[in-house]
């Protein structure tokens, strides 16, 4: 007798983003969006809520009423805050912004820890 085991396939998540988020990219220079497009399909697609060192939750109050935070880019420049929803399976972007020394700027403004 052959046993088959047929391993499941995982469902992704969908990625919605907050309207906001198009005015974040339009301060982040045209060079990088590509990147931080591509990193947000491969690290939320699938596994959101899983903590690595670059993908932590947060601790409230978060800006944004977001829940996680994903670090990436040179130098880790880039932030995406974002919140999980497991019911719908959805992944809520709520804000995109980039590290400039100590200081974080979404969009063109700088957001205070």
């Amino acid at each position: 007798m052959t046993i088959i085991m047929v391993m499941g396939r995982r469902r992704p998540f969908a990625l919605i983003y907050d309207p906001e988020v198009k005015a974040h990219l339009r301060a982040i220079a045209p060079a990088y969006r590509g990147l931080i497009r591509t990193t947000i399909e491969e690290q939320l697609r699938f596994e959101p809520d899983t903590e690595t060192p670059n993908r932590k939750p947060l601790q409230p109050p978060a800006a944004f009423e977001a829940t996680w935070e994903l670090r990436f880019g040179p130098e880790n420049r880039f932030r995406v805050f974002y919140s999980v929803s497991h019911a719908p399976r959805e992944v809520q972007i709520l804000a995109v912004g980039s590290k400039e020394g100590s200081r974080l700027m979404i969009g063109r403004e700088e957001i205070k820890p």
